[in-house]
């Protein structure tokens, strides 16, 4: 099943077979940081649903961020929010060319890792990082990188973000390192 929004711009983790209270609270977690405009919807994919915020997604997740130190209470089906800058259509060509069009915010002296998570696709993780990599002119580095290139693929439709380690929101990590 492809997903209906084209224009999401944050895709959600949720516990399986969760992902209608999933949807729900995000709307709602959304609404506390001032978005009461989102759409939420389930992917199909288990586990995943997409929503498409009226915020700047990284804005959208720092929101979430300072909501969840402050009432992390209200956090029980959201495992992790990731933003998503582009979206496109499951092409190769076309992811190449949105993700090196993005690749733009890896400055000069930063490093980068491409992280792909793939649904429903033929498409192979390896092709699609070999794609991207041969484009992006800076130094690679797995396990600390400057800036993350994040490939998710639902099918269909692919989102792709730039972004720094700290710009994914992982609930269960950051309620871990808060009652540290």
């Amino acid at each position: 099943m492809a997903p209906s929004i084209s224009e999401f711009n944050l895709l959600v983790s949720t516990p399986r077979r969760m992902e209608s209270k999933g949807c729900a609270e995000i709307w709602f977690l959304l609404g506390e940081i001032g978005d009461r405009e989102s759409t939420v919807e389930e992917t199909g994919i288990s586990g995943l649903i997409m929503a498409k915020t009226v915020l700047d997604p990284l804005k959208a997740i720092e929101g979430l961020r300072q909501l969840l130190e402050e009432r992390p209470q209200e956090f029980r089906y959201t495992l992790k929010a990731v933003p998503i800058e582009v979206v496109t259509r499951t092409r190769l060509d076309e992811i190449e060319k949105e993700a090196v069009a993005l690749s733009s915010k890896i400055l000069e002296g930063e490093t980068f890792r491409i992280t792909v998570e793939k649904r429903h696709t033929e498409l192979s993780a390896r092709a699609i990082i070999e794609a991207i990599a041969k484009n992006i002119k800076r130094k690679v580095n797995l396990d600390n990188p400057d800036k993350i290139v994040l490939v998710d693929v639902l099918g269909g439709l692919t989102g792709i973000s730039v972004v720094k380690p700290t710009d994914v929101l992982s609930v269960v990590k950051e309620k871990i390192s808060s009652d540290a």
